[in-house]
């Protein structure tokens, strides 16, 4: 008897044992049968895995993440529809693509620009190997050879470096040799905290002119000659408590004109 011809070598003889997991219940049996299932045909997920080991993930991600689509497929796969091979290789390549479109990016992009991506990273790659070909590949090419337009070809090529973020400690670009450089966190700018002193100074500035000079007076001894109320009481000529009740009157009355303001 001739021997049966598979496409791949780790395609085992499992039919028995997929109409046996199908009759049987929920149960132990149902369990063990499941996961001799899976154990045969793990070579195949895997393969399928390493497909994709050149997109920057780990191939022992990677192969869980197959491991789990061969798991769904074993589960739901129906022996009376077609082969098995023919079921299970969609279903785990579908769980790998998911992965790397829900996990992977550091950036978050639209699906529609994810989809961009894969077809500009394709059409590149096919661009550039043609023969006498040289340097990298004009946006053009990409486009034509992916049959997109030139702004969808450019948002893709964009996603591509969307993929993967820097560290801040990573060295900016054009750092100087010499040394440790400069890192993408050293090129941040920082809160500039002079910035709320002008925007307090401006909400006040109406609520000051709105006192009567001597409370604008005494706020300019207290907050700007930094004098006591001791020594504002006896340079205005009044007693230091009621300096103190101007003050805080004064305050409020500025205060309430400059939220009467931001609400406005």
């Amino acid at each position: 008897m001739a021997a049966v011809r598979r496409p791949h070598d780790d395609a085992p003889e499992t039919t028995e044992a997929f109409h046996r997991l199908a009759a049987a219940p929920d149960g132990p049996e149902r369990d063990l049968l499941l996961q001799e299932l899976v154990e045969a045909w793990l070579p195949m997920a895997h393969r399928l895995a390493m497909k994709f080991r050149n997109r920057g993930e780990n191939t022992d991600d990677l192969k869980q993440v197959a491991a789990m689509g061969l798991v769904k497929a074993v589960d739901r796969y129906e022996p009376g529809r077609g082969a098995f091979e023919s079921y299970a290789v969609p279903t785990i390549t579908g769980e790998l693509r998911r992965h790397f479109r829900d996990h992977t990016w550091d950036v978050r992009v639209p699906r529609r620009v994810q989809d961009l991506r894969n077809k500009v990273r394709v059409a590149r790659r096919e661009v550039m190997d043609r023969p006498g070909h040289a340097g990298e590949a004009a946006l053009e090419e990409i486009a034509a050879q992916a049959g997109l337009t030139p702004d969808e070809a450019r948002d893709g090529m964009e996603a591509l470096e969307s993929y993967r973020c820097l560290s801040l400690d990573a060295e900016a670009a054009g750092a100087a040799g010499d040394g440790e450089g400069l890192s993408l966190a050293d090129t941040l700018g920082h809160t500039e905290s002079g910035f709320d002193v002008i925007t307090d100074r401006e909400a006040a500035k109406e609520g000051l002119r709105a006192l009567p000079e001597r409370e604008r007076t005494i706020l300019y001894l207290r907050y700007f000659e930094d004098m006591t109320q001791a020594g504002i009481a006896e340079k205005v000529g009044i007693s230091q408590m009621h300096v103190s009740r101007l003050i805080n009157r004064s305050c409020a009355q500025v205060r309430a004109h400059a939220g009467g303001q931001a609400a406005a």
